[in-house]
């Protein structure tokens, strides 16, 4: 009979740093969605900008540079030991 394997330990702190980097990764994908979101609602087929989608798009930019600035401090270097990646 086989003795059960012990569970796999993940340290916190390259655990966390890895999930930023993921968060991070996915930023410009959540941005691009946000900042094409004005095409989707408006009514007719033609494109054109309300001043309502102008403030937006500039909330929206704003909002994607506080984030990446919350994350910076995190994505800073670390020990080096966790960058070995697949």
């Amino acid at each position: 009979m086989r003795r059960p394997k012990p569970p796999l330990f993940l340290a916190r702190a390259p655990y966390r740093r890895r999930r930023l980097r993921d968060a991070a990764r996915l930023l410009p994908v959540v941005g691009i969605f946000l900042l094409l979101l004005p095409l989707l609602w408006t009514p007719d087929s033609r494109v054109a900008l309300r001043s309502g989608d102008v403030i937006y798009f500039f909330l929206v930019w704003l909002g994607l540079i506080g984030v990446a600035a919350a994350f910076a401090p995190g994505l800073r270097g670390g020990d080096g030991t966790d960058d070995e990646e697949d």
